[in-house]
Order: C-alpha cells, then structure tokens, then sequence
C-alpha cells in the first residue's frame, strides 16, 4: 500500500460478520488496543489489513502498543501502518502481514517523538 492506495475499512458491523463476534466484543478488541480505529466519514471503522484469517492480525497488538510508546496518536499510528515506510520498503502493515514484526516495530520504535 502506497499514499495513492485507497485501503479497505470495516465497520463495527462488518467485523462482527468477518470476526463472529458480538458488537460488544468487536468494541472490547478495539478498548484492548489488538485493533484500532479511525473515524471515516463519521462512522467508526478497522483498516480491512488489520484482520487475518478471522481473526485481528496477533503481530498488531505489541506495535500499537510500540507505536503508542512513540508518542503517535490511535489515527497517525493508523496512517504510518498503512503507508509506504521507506527503511521497510513497504508499507508497515505490509511488513506485519509478512511476519516481519520484530523490523517493524525496530522502525516504529526509531521514530519515537
């Protein structure tokens, strides 16, 4: 995913359906931080990225919580995971997806404020 891409964002009701989770689960997950969310057009919503196979992506957790370390924001954390990074080479949440945690949150962690 690049700046241009457009990424795909979930609803709460729509990873209800993707998660088999109640809403209130859904929110729990969001609360707990293994997923964030970002208003779009006034409707809270997931990046589509940051679910896996029905579940939320596990190696997202320990970044929000490293990204949160750094000083960012719930919705600059969301912008930084889905845009190019240029020491990755991709974009953060590319990299996650790819089993590249441990490089991922090394980059998120230089970028302290």
């Amino acid at each position: 995913m690049s700046d241009s891409a457009d990424p795909q964002w979930l609803t709460i009701p729509d990873l209800v359906t993707a998660l088999g989770l109640t809403q209130s689960q859904v929110r729990r997950l969001i609360e707990d931080r293994a997923l964030l969310a970002t208003r779009v057009d006034g409707v809270l919503q997931v990046p589509a990225d940051f679910v896996k196979d029905g579940e939320p992506l596990g190696e997202l957790r320990g970044t929000i919580v490293v990204l949160g370390d750094a000083g960012f924001s719930d919705d600059e954390a969301i912008h930084w995971l889905l845009n190019d990074e240029d020491s990755l080479g991709v974009a953060p949440i590319v990299a996650l997806r790819a089993g590249r945690k441990a490089e991922v949150r090394r980059v998120a962690q230089a970028l302290g404020f």
